[in-house]
């Protein structure tokens, strides 16, 4: 596979990081509490990037198991946040098509997503209801969901916040 040798840049401007700084210190790996559960640590992806792999990063497993924490970010000493990387490549991902590595936390993003968009935050419940419908894990953690429900932290009924309208624009920017 010939490298493209424009991802790096590609990337940059979609992310607003530069990973051309990163000299493969990988602090950024040994903080990240998901680094064992993926494919790529995160400083291996940074350089992936910048060798140009963008096939190999955006077929990764590691752009979906990222869980956001932006460890990564704050330990970095050139101040690049791998995070927002990470967001930048699934975004990639999802417009060029290829299918995600991990489809069941791809299906958990975009129920999170779908309730942002719908409500201006996150409805757990109708979020939930939308993943187990989609991934077909329907009964999987039900006892948690149940005690979730008793003690109050899953609410029934939705509300929509004041402003939903100027949630929803950040969703069509590019």
């Amino acid at each position: 596979m010939q490298p493209d040798l424009t991802f790096s840049e590609q990337v940059r401007d979609q992310s607003g990081q530069n990973v051309q700084r990163c000299y493969y210190c990988q602090r950024c790996s040994a903080g990240c509490p998901v680094a064992s559960l993926m494919d790529y640590a995160p400083a291996q992806l940074l350089r992936m990037i910048q060798l140009g792999q963008k096939e190999a990063v955006l077929h990764s497993s590691a752009i979906w198991l990222c869980v956001g924490c932006e460890t990564c970010g704050t330990r970095c000493p050139n101040g690049i946040r791998t995070g927002v990387v990470i967001d930048s490549l699934r975004q990639m991902a999802t417009a060029e098509g290829v299918a995600p590595a991990v489809p069941s936390v791809f299906k958990l993003h975009r129920a999170f997503l779908d309730s942002i968009r719908l409500w201006g935050r996150v409805h757990e419940l109708s979020m939930l209801a939308q993943y187990k419908l989609t991934s077909l894990a329907l009964f999987s953690d039900l006892d948690l969901g149940l005690d979730m429900f008793l003690k109050g932290k899953i609410h029934p009924l939705p509300r929509r916040i004041r402003g939903v309208a100027e949630v929803r624009k950040l969703f069509t920017l590019k």
